[in-house]
């Protein structure tokens, strides 16, 4: 009798079952024959009369093994046909596809946090509290070889990040800093405190930090594919990079920006957005990292930001004004855009003592459709639809206009880039599912 409870269950899931279980179920079920003259008989009862409701009791008593058995073999059809979709859909291609990223990715994180959990946490950063691993420095001393120059993974304006191998053959990317002054040692603070409190699958994942005398250390998952800057600009050129990939690193990108300002609370202005700052994993999936110059959005007076960013990537009215917004980003993820499209870095040099931002050259040829074929890269040139290169070329356009009200949203970006991606890799509007991230200070 306990299968009777199954019922109002196998109902819900039948809509979720595939159509040929279905068909399977209604062929097999024997409910019509058996149950439909039984409850006749009972309708057709008159009651009050001793005699018919005696005969009408036992032809009940004959027939209860029938309905036992027949909701026994429901249950039995039930549960076959549910073995059967879990082990369809187990076994389906697009269940492998859909899994096999983000299992990857995940795979190393989750062998690190045995050893992360060795270090305490919930210290002091500045005036900040953070719940970080504070690893010792004696452990990454260890890891880096000594931070050896054949670890190093990059370099940037205050130090270098280089390659670590911890216990059980795990890597990290370990970044060191030499913080002689208080803007190094405010970058630090800043991008140690900001990226305990987000978490977002295009975004760089902070695993601890260290302190020792004036050097400070951060510790990162490492990106195999390192920075979206060298495989455009580095020896390769590009040629690794399809033009899916490419849409696809600005899809993910751009979903990155989307969580820091639409639902981040209050809203993140990255500030430094630039291919050197896009880092690819294994599989290619793009998380944004560097968030020393990052801004939390009204917790900060214009006058105590200072003019920071990269050459080529800055928006005009934040050079000339000192004004910084959420488009401020938009223009510098058109510019990353533009990278992708055309191949070229965000300043060239022409002459010794003059250089042309890749805006200036490219912004007369991109609205030109018969000029626009000719500039892609070359690596990707006649690859693509005309029709999505035109798309991307407006959306690039948008991005790079000098009046911030021009651009568009983040968001907006976002859902012109979704069609452009294949679904296996990624190009399908998804939900978001991670929390608001308080990011405010303590």
């Amino acid at each position: 009798m306990k299968l009777l409870h199954l019922l109002p269950l196998a109902l819900l899931l039948l809509p979720s079952l595939p159509l040929p279980f279905l068909s399977i179920l209604v062929a097999a079920s024997p409910f019509p024959s058996p149950i439909s003259p039984f409850l006749d008989s009972m309708a057709a009862s008159p009651p009050g009369i001793p005699m018919e409701m005696e005969s009408l009791r036992s032809e009940a008593h004959k027939k209860m093994p029938i309905v036992l058995i027949v909701c026994a073999s429901f249950g039995a059809v039930l549960v076959v046909s549910l073995f059967l979709w879990v082990y369809y859909r187990r076994n389906s291609p697009n269940f492998h596809k859909q899994n096999v990223q983000s299992s990857d990715a995940e795979k190393g994180l989750v062998g690190l946090a045995p050893i992360l959990r060795k270090f305490s946490s919930n210290k002091m950063v500045g005036h900040n509290k953070v719940s970080v691993p504070l690893i010792d420095y004696e452990v990454l001393e260890k890891a880096t070889n000594v931070f050896q120059e054949s670890n190093i993974l990059g370099e940037g304006g205050f130090g270098r990040v280089y390659k670590a191998r911890l216990e059980q053959n795990l890597f990290v990317a370990v970044k060191k800093l030499e913080c002689n002054d208080k803007d190094a040692e405010k970058e630090f603070e800043n991008e140690v405190d900001l990226l305990s409190k987000i978490q977002h699958s295009n975004i760089i994942r902070l695993l601890g930090y260290t302190i020792h005398g004036e050097s400070r250390l951060i510790v990162y998952e490492l990106m195999e594919n390192g920075s979206l800057e060298t495989l455009l600009h580095g020896p390769s050129h590009g040629e690794t990079l399809t033009w899916h990939m490419r849409m696809k690193i600005a899809l993910d990108a751009a979903r990155g920006l989307e969580y820091l300002h639409e639902h981040c609370k209050p809203a993140v202005i990255h500030r430094d957005l630039k291919s050197s700052n896009i880092l690819l994993d294994a599989n290619f999936n793009a998380k944004l990292s560097d968030f020393g110059l990052s801004v939390i959005v009204g917790a900060q007076n214009k006058n105590d930001i200072k003019l920071s960013g990269t050459m080529g990537y800055v928006a005009p009215e934040y050079l000339l004004d000192g004004k910084l917004t959420d488009k401020s980003d938009v223009y510098a993820f058109g510019v990353v855009l533009l990278e992708l499209l055309l191949g070229r870095r965000p300043v060239e040099k022409l002459a010794p003592s003059q250089c042309q931002s890749i805006v200036t050259w490219a912004m007369p040829q991109l609205t030109d459709r018969s000029k626009l074929p000719e500039i892609i890269d070359p690596v990707i040139r006649n690859t693509m639809d005309q029709k999505h290169l035109f798309q991307v070329a407006a959306v690039a356009v948008l991005c790079v206009q000098p009046e911030p009200s021009y651009r568009p949203l983040i968001t907006d970006v976002l859902h012109s880039l979704i069609p452009l991606v294949p679904v296996e890799l990624g190009g399908t509007l998804r939900s978001s599912t991670q929390a608001a991230a308080p990011v405010a200070p303590a």
